[in-house]
């Protein structure tokens, strides 16, 4: 099958963390034996960062670790007709164009003969159901959603049965533990500031109770405003700036565990959603401790695949047992990676889409579903 999929930027993972599973999906259909493409738009706001900040040199870690990709940048006078005149399937990300949105819908309503679905891996639809809604998506085939509470949302616009739920999930074909095993040392917090929709829980949940610990701690991650280079600095960590995705499981190797501190928005109104970091953390093999999220839809074993912490004292009970008992390092371990390698990674995620896509009449050769 030949899959056309529409992206913000898959060449950049700068706050952009949708490329981090698109990559391992779209790679898990190639080794498949799928004819796959991405298109990106020119002028991309998360690639322009990436170059202004980095150069050409930061994206020498993508290019290096997934060879099998590339993508093919457009400008507004592409001729969709003729791009996707043979694809099977087109998927169109969120974080794409209202007027690309709406012509691709144009081309499948005038006769495309592919399957075209809609892809949300957001909180917009809760926090700016405004913004979402103002996409035209007539046309399209259906949603996938990366969890049921944003699925719901779509059911309730009128999708039905056609909205699916297709959580993101680790490429363990680079996200696994190290080969040979090397001195870890303290904590890492790979994440980006955004806009203070998490600065309370970093400090309560995460900076605090290291500095407490006395836990050496890492982070990684950019659009970090003065005031919170400076928290940083109050509390002795160690701010380290952008990582490329690919590079992050070297860096896990490295520390004794991580923390995943999730936004306030699916906390609050998307519960059952983790974002891709802890999947890729549990599939690292580095055991992880969570700020409090509600695992709603199943997805993990809380307490034996990562520790919860309901508030800080118990952040600060959990990293000491975390530093002091390697019999528990090893169980989190362990458990991390059967639900990754069972459940949670990108070759279950292939499966399922091809799946979805049968669901609506695709045609799926058989000896590309297995």
């Amino acid at each position: 099958m030949k899959f056309i999929y529409f992206t913000h930027s898959l060449a950049s993972c700068w706050n952009h963390g949708n490329a981090h599973f698109l990559r391992g999906v779209l790679r898990e259909l190639v080794h498949r034996g799928h004819e796959v493409m991405a298109y990106e738009p020119r002028g991309a706001w998360s690639l322009e960062n990436l170059l202004r900040d980095h150069g050409e040199a930061g994206l020498d870690a993508y290019r290096g670790l997934y060879p099998e990709l590339s993508s093919t940048v457009f400008d507004p006078d592409i001729d969709l007709g003729e791009t996707l005149s043979d694809a099977d399937v087109v998927i169109v990300h969120e974080w794409n164009d209202p007027w690309l949105v709406a012509a691709i819908g144009k081309v499948r309503r005038q006769g495309g003969r592919f399957m075209l679905l809609f892809h949300d891996t957001h909180h917009r639809a809760v926090s700016d159901p405004d913004a979402i809604r103002q996409f035209d998506l007539d046309g399209y085939d259906g949603v996938l959603a990366f969890g049921e509470t944003l699925a719901e949302v779509y059911r309730r616009w009128g999708w039905g049965t056609r909205v699916h739920v297709w959580h993101e999930a680790a490429d363990t074909r680079l996200f696994h533990p190290p080969i040979q095993e090397t001195d870890r040392e303290g904590l890492v917090w790979i994440g980006n500031w955004g806009d203070d929709e998490r600065s309370a829980e970093l400090e309560s949940f995460l900076l605090r109770p290291a500095q407490t610990v006395g836990l050496p701690l890492d982070i990684y991650g950019v659009r970090y405003p003065e005031t919170a280079l400076d928290m940083l600095a109050r509390y002795r960590v160690t701010y380290r700036g952008w990582l490329p995705n690919a590079r992050a499981p070297e860096v896990f190797a490295k520390h004794l565990a991580t923390v995943h501190v999730p936004r306030r928005f699916y906390v609050d109104m998307l519960p059952g959603i983790p974002t891709i970091r802890v999947f890729e953390a549990l599939a690292c093999g580095i055991p992880l401790i969570s700020a409090p999220w509600n695992d709603s839809e199943g997805l993990f074993n809380p307490g034996m695949d990562y520790l919860v912490a309901q508030d800080e004292a118990q952040m600060e009970r959990h990293m000491t047992v975390i530093l002091n008992d390697a019999d528990l390092r090893r169980s989190l371990v362990k458990n991390g990676l059967e639900a990754i390698r069972t459940r949670h990674s990108c070759f279950h995620r292939a499966d399922q889409l091809l799946a979805i896509l049968e669901s609506h009449g695709a045609s799926v050769p058989m000896e590309m579903s297995a």
